[in-house]
This record gives structure tokens, sequence and C-alpha cells, in this order.
């Protein structure tokens, strides 16, 4: 019989997650029934969004218990099939957790067949996947840029911010990105093509968006929170937007209710921008079609990526604390 390696979850984390905050088990796979599939993973996705989905409170997602398995997506090829919509070998991205294995109905809806592409399937959990389409629809839903618009994206050599970046380029746009260090700062734009790139490590942050911005930021897609929040706060123009995809300068704060948000920011401003936090799932109907956009942009030379790839499952509780301390650069992956 095979058997299933899974991380649940041990205890509530204060701070940065130890690694006492998951617990390694295996566990045994049950005989598929009528409309199952198995999937045997090949990676792992790391994502900020982790940490929050931790602790107790109440957040847009309910917490994982004690005891669950910790949140997150895979990719994985089907190794058994009792379904007539997936076949032995088809690739697939699921959001059931950390596991070698998922055993899954196949009208879950979270279950993506990966289109056949010469694209490593790995990219499927990053730029043409959750964080890709993240970028996509807070950009194109929430900011709705215009031509020659000014859009500055924090972390923006991230998973999301990566593709945000490139994505305001196409549209056309002013782009400045910001970014920790000049390797990272140098890949935003020299490969992603940024106008202009601010190191938050040691540029001046609002000095710089004075000068790379003298006409005022139209988007600010926000990532950060914190310092940064701030010094945008100064620059923002007249009607502008402000997609809030996360905070992740506060993620690993022992008492997160108490700490300034984004929303605290712009809420005090006198004349606040049209800001809003968004999740992804908010199109859910729309996850083909903007996966499609997206492999397009790419196939056509003008969407890349950058992946940070771990070996070892048993290694996902350091590459979290690597994604939330901005250690990694690009995608953060585990490979099984």
């Amino acid at each position: 019989m095979l058997k299933n390696t899974i991380f649940t979850l041990n205890k509530r984390p204060k701070g940065i997650p130890d690694n006492n905050c998951w617990k390694l088990i295996d566990s045994p796979i049950r005989n598929i029934k009528k409309n199952e599939i198995l999937i045997e993973n090949m990676y792992l996705s790391i994502d900020p969004y982790m940490r929050g989905r931790m602790n107790a409170g109440k957040s847009y997602a309910p917490p994982v218990n004690i005891g669950e398995i910790m949140v997150g997506e895979t990719l994985g090829r089907v190794v058994k099939s009792n379904s007539k919509k997936y076949l032995e070998g088809d690739l697939v991205c699921v959001h059931k957790g950390w596991q070698k294995y998922t055993l899954v109905k196949d009208n879950d809806l979270t279950l993506i067949k990966v289109p056949k592409t010469d694209i490593p399937a790995s990219v499927f959990l990053g730029a043409l996947g959750m964080p890709g389409r993240t970028a996509f629809f807070g950009l194109t839903k929430v900011a709705k840029p215009n031509q020659g618009e000014t859009v500055v994206i924090s972390a923006a050599s991230g998973a999301v911010g990566a593709v945000v970046t490139q994505l305001a380029k196409i549209y056309e746009c002013n782009v400045v990105g910001i970014a920790g260090g000049y390797e990272k700062c140098k890949y935003v734009t020299d490969t992603l093509g940024a106008n202009n790139c601010i190191d938050y490590k040691n540029d001046n942050v609002l000095d710089k968006l004075h000068e790379y911005c003298p006409n005022g930021v139209d988007i600010y897609f926000e990532n950060v929170g914190g310092d940064i929040t701030r010094d945008i706060s100064k620059v923002l123009n007249k009607n502008s937007r402000v997609p809030i995809c996360g905070f992740i300068s506060k993620y690993n704060s022992i008492n997160i209710a108490n700490e300034e948000t984004p929303f605290t920011v712009f809420k005090n401003m006198k004349n606040p921008p049209k800001h809003r936090f968004f999740v992804v799932r908010e199109w859910a109907h729309q996850f083909e079609s903007a996966t499609k956009t997206l492999l397009n942009y790419m196939e056509d030379g003008q969407l890349s990526y950058k992946e940070t790839i771990t070996e070892g499952f048993e290694n996902a509780p350091q590459a979290l604390r690597d994604v939330l301390s901005g250690k990694n650069f690009g995608k953060q992956l585990i490979k099984f």
C-alpha cells in the first residue's frame, strides 16, 4: 500500500515559525473511489499567505486548525484515475496542502489541468499559476491601468510583483519597482523591464520616488506594508488606485492585530486612494482564461520568470521562513 507523507500544523507560531510548528507524519492512502484521482506531487508552492493561515485570528480565509494539513498548492502527475476528466499521466495543480500525494475528487474547484507546452511545468505554480493570476487580476481588475500612468510595485522581484512589473510594461505604463539589494533591483530593470527600481535596503525610498515619479504615482501595487507604504502615501496622485495583495513586513508580528496596516495609512490620508484588499479566488471562474493569456505572453517572450527551487519536502518550513524574510529570489518551490 502506498503511504503519504504530510506536514500538519502542530502549534501556532509566535513570530517567525520554527520547525516545531509542524509535524511530519506518514499516513496510508485509501483506494480511490469513483470520480477521484491520485496525484503524485512533484512541486510544492511556498507563499507568504501561508503564514497568516497559521494564526488563529479571523482573516479572509479560515485558519489551519491544529492537526490539519498545512495549506498550500502542489503540482503533480496523475498516477491513478477513476475519472473521465483526468487520465493517468496528466499534469495537474491542486490546492490541497503540504503532502507528497493528493487524493481528490475530479470536480474539486482548485484542480487545474496543466496545458501542454514546452515551458517547464513548475512555472504553473508561479508566473503561470496562482501568483501570476493574482498579479493579473489585481492589476487589470482592481488597478485598471491606463497607458502612460506611473505604476509602483513593492516586492517587485517576487513571484507576484515580477508578473505585475512585466504586465504594467506590456500595458505601456511607467514602471518603478521596489526590491531589496543590488541583484534583485538589477533583475527588475534588466530582465523584467521596469523603468527604474528602488533598493529599499540602500536607497532613501522617498527621495527615489520623487526622482523616478516626478508626476506622482497613479497605481501602487501593495505587497509589503510598513515604511514603504508610508513613503508611497506621500506621492500618490488624486484618483490613484492601490490593490492590496498583502503586507509581508508584518506577517511575523507577535501581535499583528495591533500593527499599522496599509488600510490604516491610506484611510488617514487627506485624499485617500481607491484601495482594497483582494484575493485571487474572486475571479475563480476566469482562472483558465487568465492562465491562457499569461501563457501567450510567455510564449511570445513578453513574460519571464525566476524560481528558487529547494530540494526535499522536509525543507518546506525553512523555505517558508526564507520567503517571509526575503532570502529567496523569485518564486519559491519545493521539489519532492
